[in-house]
């Protein structure tokens, strides 16, 4: 990462070299960079999410699996979740140039044109609200359609603001179970519960990857992490205080896992893994130990929420 160039659009000598790359670009390669703006890898972890918290929500009802309106729900949320991660892209857009991890992004790049990913982006969030509202329920696509518009117009410009946008931040990012469950029916305790695993679950994660990035963060003028002295002790209390919490909320959910000893023990180690490297992290705080913190947080979620879905069952 050290080693990539920060590309910043300014002369107008590179404007038409720009504009010529984007004219002799192939379709494959448009293409290409038209699907990296949706973040497919953060998108693989929502339709995950989704699919649990459907899945735990029909899980104990008897009848046919309705595997129809399970489709409808993972594509609706995922064309809604590609337009934010486009439209966070273009929002950003200034500020990414001046950042090592994403200068070379499509947009910051200009290998595609502002106007075109302004469009995709609502077009893909405005068309998945409409497909949630119409193949699945209301309920769902207000949840997506709010998460929407908190994301990009609450958190994102928060980021520029203050430290504590990473609180803000959480409250949009775990609404994917939510959105699974009201597919399914109507939000019971049981969704809270799985709202508050991935509530507490991006903390560790992100205070991972500001860390990783500080530098880059600083250098955009972004306030994820505040400054001097006092950046020691916030990253240590966003990372280990609900790396804590985690161990009951994730237990608790054992009651909604058919309080399965499989559940219990798999999920206690997870836990009992990701405090580890989240405590590794707060100690060393090295980029290595901020990264193995990251790919932690990775294993982690996904492994819960698969061992939430097969204990269930």
């Amino acid at each position: 990462m050290a080693s990539e160039p920060i590309i910043i659009i300014t002369t107008s000598s590179s404007s038409a070299s720009i504009s010529r790359l984007k004219q002799s670009a192939p379709w494959p390669s448009r293409v290409k960079d038209f699907w990296a703006l949706t973040k497919p890898e953060v998108n693989s972890l929502i339709v995950v999410a989704t699919f649990a918290g459907f899945w735990m929500a029909y899980a104990s009802n008897s009848g046919t699996f309705p595997f129809s309106l399970l489709a409808n729900t993972l594509v609706g949320t995922l064309l809604v979740a590609s337009g934010a991660g486009t439209l966070n892209q273009y929002l950003e857009r200034r500020f990414d140039a001046q950042m090592r991890r994403t200068g070379r992004r499509p947009l910051v790049a200009g290998r595609l044109k502002p106007s075109a990913v302004l469009s995709f982006g609502v077009v893909l969030s405005t068309v998945g609200s409409i497909y949630l509202a119409l193949a699945v329920n209301l309920l769902a696509s207000l949840l997506a359609t709010a998460t929407v518009l908190s994301y990009l117009f609450v958190y994102t410009p928060l980021k520029r603001k203050t430290p504590f946008c990473t609180a803000i931040g959480v409250l949009p990012g775990a609404t994917a179970p939510l959105i699974g469950w009201a597919a399914a029916g109507r939000l019971s305790p049981e969704a809270w519960g799985l709202y508050a695993v991935l509530f507490l679950w991006q903390f560790p994660h992100f205070m991972a990857i500001a860390w990783m990035y500080r530098d880059d963060y600083d250098r955009a003028g972004y306030l994820v992490l505040p400054q001097g002295k006092a950046r020691g002790s916030f990253v240590a209390l966003q990372t280990m205080l609900p790396l804590v919490a985690l161990f009951p909320i994730s237990l608790l959910m054992a009651s909604y896992a058919g309080r399965n000893v499989i559940y219990c023990i798999g999920s206690l180690l997870l836990s009992l893994g990701f405090f580890f490297y989240g405590s590794h992290f707060v100690i060393r705080r090295s980029r290595s130990a901020a990264r193995r913190l990251l790919l932690a947080s990775v294993i982690y979620l996904p492994s819960l929420l698969v061992l939430m879905v097969v204990c269930k069952n």
